[in-house]
C-alpha cells in the first residue's frame, strides 16, 4: 500500500504558531549575542571600536527590518486563489469530455499546467487556471504556486513570491553579516589563555551557538537563492521543475528581463521592498496570477508581421 505523505497536512497546519515563534526566537537570540553581548557595550569604549560598533549594528539593524518586513509580508500576504467561478476564456464546452483526445494530439498531457486543456480541481470542483495547483495544507488551489513553505506558514505563490525571494536575500545577509561579526568574538572561545577571556562564559556560550546557527542559516540560505534566482530567470516554479513537461526553455520563459519583471515589477525603486507601484499591478497581470501569456502565444502577433 502506498505511503499518502497528505495525511500529514493537519500536523503542519497546527505548526502555524510555533514555526513564526521559532524564527522570532532565533532572531531573538541573535539580537542578544550580537548587541547586547558584543557590540552594543563596545559603543562605551570609544575610539575606532565605538566606530566599528556603530558601523555593525547600523547595518545589522537594517537588515533586520527588511528581513521582518520581508518575512511578514510573506506571512499574512495571499498567495493568490482562484477567484470563485473562475472560467478560461476557451470553449469550455468543446473540450468537455474531449480531454483523452486532445492529450494524444498535444505534446503535453492534459495533467500539466502548461497546458491549454481545461483542467479542473475535484477538490476545489472549479476549473484551475494553467500553473496553478492545489494545496492540500492550505486546502484551496494557488495561483502560480511554487510550494507550501513551513517557515512562513503559508504558500509560496504569484502574489508573495517577490516577498519570499526578499526574505531568502535579506535573512542570507543577515546571516552573514552576524557570521562575520561574530568570527572574532567566536575565536575567543577556543583560547587557552584565561587572561584573554573577558566576558562571562555564559556569554561566550552565546557567541558560539549564535555563529554556528547563523553560518549554518547563511550556508543553507544561499542555495535555495541560487536556486530561486535560476527559477525567476527560466520564469518557471518549484512545482514546474519537477513535471515531466519541463525542458530546458520553459513555454512560459519571455527572457530574463520580462521574467523578472514579473515578479519584481518594473519600478526600480520597488525592486527590494516587498511592495508593488499601483501602476506595476495594473500593467503586469502576472503579479494577480492571472497572466496566462506563454513564450508562443508572445511570438504569434510577430509571426503574422
Amino acid at each position: 500500500m502506498a505511503w499518502n505523505v497528505f495525511k500529514f497536512c493537519t500536523a503542519l497546519r497546527a505548526l502555524g504558531s510555533i514555526m513564526i515563534l521559532f524564527v522570532i526566537g532565533i532572531i531573538g537570540f541573535t539580537y542578544y549575542a550580537l548587541v547586547v553581548v558584543n557590540y552594543g557595550p563596545s559603543l562605551l569604549h570609544g575610539g575606532v571600536d565605538s566606530f566599528i560598533a556603530l558601523l555593525v549594528l547600523a547595518l545589522f539593524h537594517f537588515l533586520l527590518i527588511m528581513l521582518l518586513w520581508s518575512y511578514f509580508s510573506v506571512v499574512v500576504t495571499d498567495p493568490g486563489g482562484v477567484p470563485p467561478g473562475w472560467r478560461p476564456e476557451l470553449d469550455i464546452e468543446k473540450s468537455d469530455g474531449n480531454e483523452a483526445a486532445i492529450a494524444e494530439a498535444s505534446p503535453l498531457s492534459a495533467g500539466d499546467s502548461s497546458s491549454r486543456i481545461v483542467r479542473h480541481c475535484r477538490k476545489c470542483n472549479q476549473y484551475k487556471p494553467p500553473r496553478s495547483h492545489h494545496c492540500s495544507v492550505c486546502g484551496r488551489c494557488i495561483l502560480k504556486m511554487d510550494h507550501h513553505c513551513v517557515w512562513v506558514v503559508n504558500c509560496v505563490g504569484a502574489r508573495n513570491y517577490k516577498s519570499f525571494l526578499l526574505f531568502l536575500f535579506y535573512t542570507f545577509l543577515e546571516t552573514t553579516v552576524v557570521a562575520v561579526s561574530l568570527f572574532p568574538a567566536f575565536l575567543v572561545f577556543f583560547t587557552d589563555g584565561d587572561d584573554e577571556i573577558t566576558v562571562s562564559l555564559g556569554s561566550l556560550a552565546a557567541t558560539f551557538v549564535a555563529f554556528i546557527l547563523n553560518i549554518a542559516f547563511a550556508l543553507s540560505v544561499l542555495g535555495f537563492l541560487i536556486m530561486h534566482i535560476m527559477l525567476v530567470a527560466r520564469n518557471t516554479t518549484t512545482i514546474e521543475g519537477y513535471e515531466k513537461y519541463i525542458t530546458p526553455n520553459s513555454p512560459y520563459d519571455l527572457g530574463r528581463k520580462a521574467n523578472f519583471e514579473q515578479v519584481f515589477g518594473r519600478n526600480k525603486m520597488y525592486w527590494f521592498v516587498p511592495l508593488y507601484t499601483e501602476e506595476d499591478m495594473k500593467r503586469l497581470p502576472a503579479l494577480e496570477g492571472l497572466d496566462l501569456t506563454s513564450r508562443s502565444e508572445e511570438s504569434e502577433p510577430l509571426q503574422s508581421l
